[in-house]
Parts: structure tokens; C-alpha cells; sequence
């Protein structure tokens, strides 16, 4: 019998403000935009397709169940613009039908530069989680399915008491890439090589981009694609797999693939198409690695994604422009921690979302349109040179606050008081001088006579 698990990626960015390198102000994010596309989303998205599945899982009686990663940046988003979404997911949980399931708080690929970063980001996340739905995630899924052992390796070792003998992690989600299983089925459960009790759940792409991506394609020999067509699908695999995970983005659902293409329709009436068949069941990522046992190890020496054909990483460091972006905002973990300024990290850690470097992405082949979606520039040069800018902003804000702090340390008494003037930081003599300086400029009065400080 192949128990169908459902998964829904929700993720929307911080996006950048028009930022020339003669900007100093330390709002890099565009909020008028970041509103506008969140409420968009939302009243395409979010809040009918949320109000869609709790009205199939009461109308089911429990027997029809899906799963969730929201990531930090959004709930956040909805938080402040879009609540009543947070309410709807609210409802959800309380079905204890859906589950939601951990990544890094920020959607960054801190894992493939910092370690530490990432481990952060989890805990942050799964904390997070748990505010907001009362949720201790049992199984996490890495940005944009990120994967290989020493992932896998990373999440199992990460464990909730201070000695990590309780495992945090039953299970971790990738893509079932082919070149990695060979002639084996993703429609089973694995064990990541090197781990002994994580389990590893594969996405059956097929199936999953035949509604993500072909849904409303008229020149797809399976078109229209209807809910009993592809309930007959998942029944043909009765007797050659356990479980068949139908890994998706939610926005597919009225954003992707719009309202009038049927896409409603057919995810309102699919769960009662497959729950047709004795053998057919739902559940979700953790009751999949409760109720089967891996068949096999599945050896990802090198990383893969969910991206592009090439299940890769190049959609995010594919050229040279992003391979550098990314580098410099790295390298400036040390400094961005050393200022202990919650505003300075918090913007650092915006700025790692994998969307700011996929809008740097110069691959214009059979993925190009997706690499266009909400993408807020005209050309991948002009994401470059504008997050360059934020970032040189960024680190010129670390360089003036690490010489804050160096000089309260020197001279104590003169600091009783953080001020600036300009933008720069004075203890407070030079302060009350150079108000002085200021105010007899800009009344165009001559200035008074100073006498040197200290």
C-alpha cells in the first residue's frame, strides 16, 4: 500500500530596496513591496488553499493529512501584514492532521559556509515552530533541499538535551534525484550512509512536478490532468513502493499555477480519489519514518537540490557574481557577531536567503521562467551590484561599531551615552562640540570658537 505524504514548501523573501552605493541608511528592505507581494500571495495562495485542505480534512474525518516548512522571514512577514494567515495554519495544527517540519529560520545555505550559522538558524526555527503552532519538529528538510551525508550527518548528531542523547530529528527530506538512486524507487524510505537512526525520505519529482509544473500545460500529452487520473497513478504503485512523497511549493496552489487553471479543484477533490482504494492512505513525514524501515543506504558523497533539471547548485552559485556575493557575506560572520548589535545580525541573516543569489542566476535555458518569478530586477547584474551595496553599507556599520566599542573600552568615562551626529558615532565632549559645529551650520550663524577636547 503507498501511503501518500504531502509536503508544502512556504517561503516568501525579504526583498532589497533600490540601494546605490551613495546610500548610508540602514533600511535595506523594501516594505511597500514585501507588503504588497506577501498580501498578494496570501489572498491567492495562503488563505484559500489553507481554507481548502481544513475543509477536506474535516469533510475526510482526519484521514487526509499534509505537512509544512515555514520558513522564519515569512512568518514574520505574515505576522505583520497578513495575520489572519497565521490563524488559518493555527486552525491546521489543531486538526493534529498536518505537521510542520524544521529548515534554517532564514532559508539561507548557511550550511555550506557555516556550520555554527546553521545550527543557529535550526534551533531558531524549530523554536519558532513551536511558538507559533505548538509543534517540536521531527523532521527537517534543508533550503531548496540541500543535501548530501554530511547533512544528513549534521542533523542526526543535533540532538535536544545539552548531551544530545535524545535525537532531535527522526527523519530528513531530499530530492530523489536519479543519479543518485540508480535503478532504485524513491518511493521507499533509506538510510543516509554514515547515519544509524535518521531515516531519509526521497521526493518522487515525477509525480510532483506533473502538478507543480505541467499542471496547466496544454502541450503535455497527459493534459488536463484530472483528480481520478492521478489517483490511478499512485495506485499503480501499489506493490512497488510504501509511500509516495509529493514534495511541493504552496505557492503552486493559485500563484503558479492561477485559480482559473482548476488547480482548486483538482486538490479538493484528489485525497477522495486516492483514499478510493482500500490500499491508499495519507500521512505525514514523521508518521512515514514510524511506520517503515528503510530498504537500502543511499550515498550522496556531493550536493544536490530540488533546483532546475540539474539537481544541483548552481541556480544559486552557478557564476562568478554570485559565488563572490556570497563569499563576502560569509566572511563577515566574525565581525557581525563580534558587534553583539541584534539589528546588525538580524539584517546579516535577511540577507542570506538563497533568493537574493537566485536572483543572480545567468541560466536561461528550461528553467528560465522560473528563475523570473517575483524577481524584483531587470537583470541578474542588477541584483549583484545591489546587494553589493547593502553589504558594503553593512560592513561599514560593523567597522563603526567595533570602533565604538574599542573606544568605550580605552575611555569609559566619556561614554556614558551612545549619540550620533551624522551618522557617526562621538562620545559625548566631541558630541556636545560638534552639536554646537552643527547648529551654528545649519542656521548659516558663525560657528563658536572650540577648544580641543581631551
Amino acid at each position: 500500500m503507498p501511503s501518500v505524504c504531502f509536503y508544502f514548501q512556504v517561503h516568501q523573501p525579504l526583498r532589497l530596496r533600490h540601494y546605490t552605493v551613495f546610500d548610508t541608511n540602514e533600511q535595506y528592505f523594501d516594505d511597500y513591496k514585501n507588503a504588497f507581494i506577501c498580501r498578494k500571495v496570501a489572498n491567492k495562495c495562503y488563505l484559500p488553499a489553507n481554507r481548502l485542505l481544513l475543509d477536506i480534512i474535516r469533510q475526510l474525518g482526519g484521514r487526509f493529512k499534509v505537512a509544512y516548512s515555514i520558513t522564519g522571514v515569512l512568518l514574520e512577514q505574515l505576522q505583520r501584514y497578513c495575520p489572519e494567515v497565521i490563524s488559518t495554519f493555527d486552525a491546521l495544527a489543531e486538526t493534529g492532521c498536518v505537521e510542520f517540519l524544521a529548515e534554517t529560520y532564514y532559508h539561507s545555505l548557511s550550511f555550506l559556509y557555516s556550520r555554527d550559522e546553521f545550527v543557529e538558524q535550526v534551533k531558531k526555527h524549530v523554536e519558532t515552530i513551536d511558538h507559533f503552532f505548538g509543534q517540536k519538529p521531527k523532521v527537517f528538510r534543508n533550503t531548496e533541499l540541500i543535501y548530501n551525508n554530511d547533512l544528513a550527518g549534521l542533523v542526526e548528531s543535533m540532538g535536544r538535551d545539552p548531551d544530545g542523547r535524545e535525537p532531535c530529528f527522526e527523519a530528513i527530506i531530499s530530492e530523489g534525484a536519479d543519479h543518485i538512486l540508480g535503478l532504485r524507487s524513491p518511493n521507499f524510505v533509506y538510510r543516509p550512509k554514515g547515519c544509524h537512526k535518521l531515516k531519509l525520505l526521497l521526493k518522487n519529482y515525477s509525480l510532483s512536478d506533473d502538478i507543480a509544473f505541467r499542471f496547466s500545460n496544454r502541450a503535455w500529452p497527459e493534459w488536463p490532468l484530472t483528480a481520478d487520473k492521478f489517483a490511478r497513478w499512485i495506485s499503480r504503485i501499489n506493490g512497488n513502493g510504501n509511500v509516495v512523497n509529493l514534495f511541493l511549493d504552496y505557492e503552486t496552489f493559485g500563484e503558479h499555477q492561477w485559480a482559473d487553471t482548476g488547480i482548486f479543484d483538482f486538490i479538493r477533490h484528489l485525497p477522495e480519489q486516492i483514499l478510493k482504494h482500500p490500499d491508499n492512505d495519507f500521512k505525514t513525514p514523521s508518521e512515514v519514518a514510524q511506520s517503515y524501515e528503510p530498504i537500502d543506504t543511499v550515498d550522496v558523497p556531493y550536493i544536490i537540490s530540488w533546483a532546475d533539471t540539474e539537481r544541483d547548485l548552481s541556480a544559486w552559485l552557478g557564476n562568478a557574481m554570485q559565488s563572490n556575493a556570497i563569499h563576502e557575506l560569509y566572511r563577515l560572520e566574525k565581525k557581525i557577531k563580534e558587534t553583539g548589535d541584534e539589528k546588525i545580525i538580524a539584517d546579516w541573516r535577511k540577507l542570506q536567503a538563497s533568493d537574493h543569489f537566485y536572483y543572480m542566476c545567468t541560466k536561461w535555458f528550461a528553467d528560465g521562467d522560473v528563475h523570473k518569478y517575483f524577481n524584483p530586477y531587470e537583470s541578474p547584474y542588477d541584483s549583484y551590484i545591489n546587494f553589493m551595496n547593502v553589504l558594503d553599507n553593512l560592513h561599514s556599520r560593523c567597522v563603526r561599531q567595533a570602533s565604538l566599542e574599542a573606544n568605550k573600552a580605552l575611555r569609559p568615562e566619556s561614554y556614558l551615552t551612545e549619540q550620533t551626529i551624522g551618522g557617526a558615532f562621538c562620545p559625548m565632549p566631541e558630541r556636545d562640540a560638534a552639536r554646537a559645529l552643527f547648529d551654528a551650520e545649519s542656521q548659516n550663524k558663525n560657528p563658536p570658537n572650540l577648544q580641543t577636547v581631551g
